[in-house]
């Protein structure tokens, strides 16, 4: 199962991060073999102890809901941030940034579902947060894209409308913001249940856990 979705993904030029959250070093290593190099957790602990357990060459991927007083766990290494929501994070994130010498990538967490538990901006917020003179002062963080989370349904109509709705804001926000900013390209959206819907409506890159990995071990 693992290799045909490696080769799927790669045929239609999709990124897949691997969400290795939960699942030991073992089972991550298992994946790297196929030739699998991106991972995602969302516990900024559990990723610095498996980046030092684990190959140097592995992109990790942190995708959860970020504490500011964590990111000093990720910052030396982490690839892609993926759930950035406020101003006041990516602050943080460029201050561990600087003190690593680092330009920390992230992705700006849009809400597009109808579910009160999901985090994320509003398009007005986004909009407000890059025109925020803060945001300008800003050297150590790289905004790479935006990522949002379909509402968790088997209705797939109204999932395909909240992907595309994703898509027409980072289409926005490309126009307006990063035109001639050839960092910010990356869609983040589609999981396990979803992804392929996805990447019909524009999805560049996927998170998909249990399809590789099997069920969460908690």
């Amino acid at each position: 199962m693992v290799k045909e979705l490696l080769k799927e993904l790669k045929e239609k030029g999709v990124q897949l991060v691997a969400v290795s959250k939960t699942h030991p070093p073992a089972a991550i290593l298992g994946v790297y073999e196929l030739g699998q190099r991106a991972f995602g957790e969302n516990k900024a602990q559990e990723l610095s102890a498996k980046q030092v357990a684990l190959p140097q060459d592995i992109a990790w991927h942190f995708i959860g809901h970020l504490q500011t007083n964590k990111i000093k766990y990720i910052a030396p290494f982490v690839h892609l941030i993926h759930a950035v929501d406020s101003l006041k994070l990516l602050e943080a994130i460029n201050k561990e940034a600087q003190r690593n010498n680092r330009i920390i990538s992230c992705l700006l967490q849009i809400k597009i579902a109808q579910e009160e538990s999901k985090y994320g901006l509003s398009y007005e917020e986004a909009e407000a947060l890059l025109k925020d003179k803060t945001f300008s002062e800003l050297e150590n963080i790289r905004i790479a894209g935006v990522m949002g989370m379909a509402t968790y349904t088997d209705d797939e109509a109204q999932i395909r409308s909240e992907f595309r709705t994703l898509k027409q804001y980072f289409d926005q926000l490309k126009r307006d913001f990063f035109f001639e900013d050839t960092a910010f390209c990356e869609l983040s959206m589609g999981m396990s249940h979803d992804y392929r819907i996805a990447i019909e409506e524009g999805s560049t890159m996927v998170r998909i856990g249990s399809l590789i990995f099997g069920e969460r071990v908690y």
